[in-house]
């Protein structure tokens, strides 16, 4: 009885060391996801040729780490043209730890634009650093020796490009068989390549068929795309009733078309039954209403013609009942049939083939 109840209670411990390493790490777990990012210079200036180490928490591990000196930047800000204003031969890659921790070594270099300068920190590929989102981290860093200048002034609505190819959603309803409008959307994911960002930004979308130039129509984006971001974007587009064949549906934003998709739409064969039913109906309903009218103006005695009696099997045709003239006695002469002539209608004393012997 004493080894069963040792083992139970080496298991109860044990389950409680368990629990309270849970609570114990559960608390700076969760600490360490809402960490913003952050990076440290192990110096704030250095001339062109010498080298700094940069260093960084709160990074969500195996994220791979893009460094670069660039100018025309500010903490908080950014940097003014993007990529295009950094040292970028000179850059490093890091990759960051399981703690979410990172130290590399970055060669001080002077960036094509002036400063202000910043340590430039970006998330390549891999997770993104950080609970609130952030993938950037801009850290202020004077190159000596390099040109200064003020930050130029923010101006324009921000450059949108293309980053993925674009595509078309949705599907036709059974009236667009019969001649109704196509409809699609035109779903493209949108990068802003400027300095500032652009909201609510108003694309034109058209449809071209052949040679023939597309009809654009303004269609609005609900949303902001800030400097350095991109967006899903659907923009709805709809041709003209009964269109068929080969498109090319196109968007264009600030005057540039910024992608073409073809768009192959079938033959609303509906309406071409329509039209064999109709030659075949509105013919037959001409023709009995033709005859309607003309079985109306007939006189009434075509239209109802006397009926003959049929006579006996002996040859006397049936008496007449009731009032009436009286039938004609055998000596009156019989009527003549209309395809014998009266020298050679058959009479009752005209020898036959059968019964005589």
């Amino acid at each position: 009885m004493t080894r069963p109840r040792t083992a139970v209670l080496t298991a109860l411990l044990f389950a409680l060391f368990a629990l309270l390493a849970a609570l114990t790490a559960g608390p700076s777990a969760a600490a360490r996801a809402a960490e913003p990012p952050a990076v440290v210079l192990s110096q704030k200036e250095g001339g062109k040729g010498g080298t700094l180490t940069v260093s960084g928490s709160g990074w969500q591990p195996g994220a791979l780490l893009m460094l670069l000196i660039c100018g025309q930047g500010e903490p908080g800000k950014g940097v003014v043209g993007g990529t295009n204003s950094c040292a970028n031969t000179d850059g490093r890659a890091a990759t960051v730890d399981a703690r979410g921790a990172f130290s590399s070594r970055l060669p001080v270099a002077e960036p094509p634009k002036p400063c202000p300068c910043v340590v430039h920190v970006a998330v390549v590929t891999g997770p993104r650093g950080a609970a609130a989102g952030t993938d950037t981290v801009d850290v202020a860093f004077t190159v000596a020796g390099h040109p200064t200048a003020p930050l130029p002034a923010a101006t324009g609505d921000g450059r949108l490009a293309v980053l993925t190819s674009a595509r078309l959603e949705g599907s036709s309803g059974v009236l667009v068989w019969f001649g109704a409008p196509a409809r699609r959307e035109v779903v493209v994911t949108v990068g802003n390549l400027g300095q500032n960002a652009v909201k609510d930004p108003v694309f034109e979308v058209g449809g071209r068929h052949g040679v023939l130039s597309p009809q654009y129509e303004e269609q609005q984006w609900r949303g902001t795309i800030q400097p350095g971001r991109k967006a899903l974007v659907k923009l709805p587009v709809e041709l003209t009733a009964g269109a068929h064949g080969d498109y090319r549906v196109s968007v264009r934003y600030g005057g540039k078309v910024l992608v073409e998709q073809p768009w192959a739409v079938g033959r609303p064969w509906g309406v071409t039954l329509f039209w064999l039913l109709l030659a075949l109906v509105v013919p037959a309903a001409l023709f009995r209403i033709g005859m309607a009218v003309v079985d109306r103006v007939r006189p009434p005695e075509a239209r109802a013609p006397a009926r003959r009696r049929r006579p006996r099997r002996g040859g006397t045709p049936a008496p007449a009942s009731g009032p009436g003239p009286r039938p004609a006695s055998a000596d009156a002469p019989t009527a003549v049939l209309p395809w014998f002539t009266p020298d050679s209608a058959p009479s009752d004393n005209s020898p036959t083939t059968k019964g005589r012997s």
